[in-house]
């Protein structure tokens, strides 16, 4: 029998490989979604999901390292889920005109408020967390 080297690098299991835990991410939300359409229920299943892992993750229920190589992939990936839009723009060329002018003047305000409340809600999370724990 072959002694194994102490030294070799043990292959890590198949659930820390960051397209598996990418695909059981995308997995849960189709499930998710299947059933908040099956039951009429007034979420979406993304936010179902964000919400069902969020609370797994704070009752330690499952380990942030099952999913953090798997959420990093998806999200080093997200401009590839904005494409689809881009050329609708390209089939649409009424979005050229006044109308399409107001549409983008309504997404950037949009998206710079949402950058604005999340760049709020992770200040008060840092100095949530950075306040002193009295006794």
């Amino acid at each position: 029998m072959k002694e194994r080297n102490p030294r070799a690098p043990i292959a890590p299991p198949l659930w820390h490989h960051r397209w598996v835990q990418a695909g059981l991410l995308l997995a849960g939300w189709l499930a998710l979604d299947r059933a908040a359409s099956r039951w009429h229920l007034p979420l979406p299943a993304g936010v179902l999901g964000l919400v069902l892992l969020w609370a797994a993750l704070e009752a330690k229920a499952i380990d942030a390292r099952w999913v953090e190589r798997g959420a990093d992939s998806l999200l080093d990936h997200l401009m590839l889920f904005f494409v689809p839009a881009m050329l609708g723009l390209v089939d649409h060329r009424e979005l050229a005109s006044p109308l399409g002018l107001k549409l983008l003047a309504a997404v950037l305000t949009g998206t710079l408020l949402v950058m604005a409340g999340t760049a709020m809600v992770v200040e008060l999370g840092l100095r949530w967390r950075a306040r002193p724990v009295h006794a």
